[in-house]
């Protein structure tokens, strides 16, 4: 069975554009897999907590047991490694991901579960664990110009660091679509919404298809 895992990562429950976005990424892919698996993960109005010494003692000692403090990070993972697609909802704050997607991401990069420390390769000793498998990234500012190429692209800070760190766990497999201008509501804005609309139709086409729609500016 395909499962999609859905992750909003926003502060706001209502004018959100990244959630009105994940919420068409999912419709049109329940369209495409009727008898698929949805996993809702609102990071966002549900952070989880953040790791703290317990947590990091616990991800580096030898297995014993399901320690209590890697109940949350054991939960996240396996959503992972559940879903066949991903699609993330991450507003930029501040230049970076929000506070609650980052406690998320330093949940699910955990040695021994996510990556491993490959014998006799020093020059770089990890492995990822998670299989490839596609992932969307739906992101919005408040101005325009943080794409590549852009005047504010020196200060975005949000897409380089989600792009490493799930390369570096294994989902390779990784599209941007971009919303700029959120804040003006003006013509950009609309122009930028449609833009990410046609986007999404198309990465999901892609997804459902296993084919290589070429893609809207």
């Amino acid at each position: 069975m395909e499962t999609l895992l859905l992750i909003n990562s926003s502060a706001r429950s209502a004018r959100s554009v990244t959630r009105q976005l994940t919420a068409r990424f999912a419709a049109n892919w329940a369209k495409h897999h009727p008898e698929g698996e949805i996993i809702s993960r609102d990071v966002g109005l549900n952070p989880p907590s953040f790791i703290n010494e317990t947590w990091i003692s616990d991800a580096f000692a030898e297995p014993n047991g399901q320690p209590l403090s890697l109940a949350t990070s054991e939960a996240l993972i396996d959503e992972l490694f559940r879903a066949s697609a991903v699609v993330i909802g991450a507003p930029m704050y501040n230049f970076g991901m929000p506070a609650q997607l980052k406690a998320y991401v330093d949940q699910v990069v955990r040695v021994g579960r996510t990556f491993a420390f490959a014998s006799g390769n020093a020059e770089w000793p990890y492995q990822p664990l998670i299989p490839a498998r596609p992932l969307t990234i739906i992101t919005s500012a408040g101005a325009a110009g943080y794409e590549p190429g852009g005047p504010a692209a020196h200060l975005n800070f949000l897409e380089p660091h989600l792009e490493a760190v799930f390369k570096f766990i294994g989902v390779s497999d990784i599209t941007f679509v971009r919303i700029g201008s959120e804040e003006h509501q003006g013509g950009q804005f609309r122009q930028s919404m449609a833009g990410a609309e046609r986007s999404i139709d198309q990465i999901v086409e892609r997804i459902a298809t296993g084919s290589r729609v070429a893609m809207s500016e």
